[in-house]
């Protein structure tokens, strides 16, 4: 027997059952379980008034949003992480420009709909691999909370004079 025979060998262990098993790992720690697929993409998302039409294309993870940078679009880091978070979700950081289209509503309304369309776009690339993780994670569910119309007779929605009785 060689040396490198001798290398590759593996030992098995049996539990109480009697089931044989080895000790040693699958996959290597610095390569992914799957090969991710990397195509482009389309999706729209919405979050109270606000749309996004996204594309995703292979890229370097540039964002461009209405002709702007991601920084210069969304200063606030909690809004470029609410609008990441389905890549950190997949861990595909950097593997896809963003290219987006967003009008209405105002910052946190933009964000949540950018987010929900990248989503989308991911979902739409590889639904096998991409969609558990993406549902599990509430990224493909639409909010569907909006601003609550003013009543008559009521100064807001629900906020009513104080109440006399006499």
């Amino acid at each position: 027997m060689t040396e490198n025979t001798a290398e590759v060998e593996e030992t098995f262990e049996t539990d109480e059952q009697g089931v044989a098993y080895t000790s040693e790992s699958a996959a290597s720690a610095d390569t992914p379980a799957r090969p991710a697929t990397i195509a482009p993409a389309g999706a729209t998302g919405r979050r109270k008034e606000a749309v996004a039409r996204v594309r995703i294309v292979p890229g370097t993870g540039n964002w461009t949003i209405n002709g702007r940078g991601f920084e210069e679009y969304f200063p606030n880091a909690l809004h470029r992480q609410v609008a990441a978070e389905p890549f950190a979700a997949l861990q595909l950081e950097g593997r896809f420009d963003v290219i987006a289209r967003i009008h209405g509503g105002g910052i946190t309304g933009q964000a949540g709909a950018l987010r929900l369309g990248v989503a989308r776009a991911l979902n739409a690339i590889d639904v096998d691999a991409n969609r558990p993780t993406l549902k599990k994670a509430g990224l493909l569910t639409r909010d569907a909370r909006v601003v609550e119309r003013k009543k008559a007779g009521l100064k807001k929605a629900r906020k009513a004079s104080q109440f006399s009785k006499r």
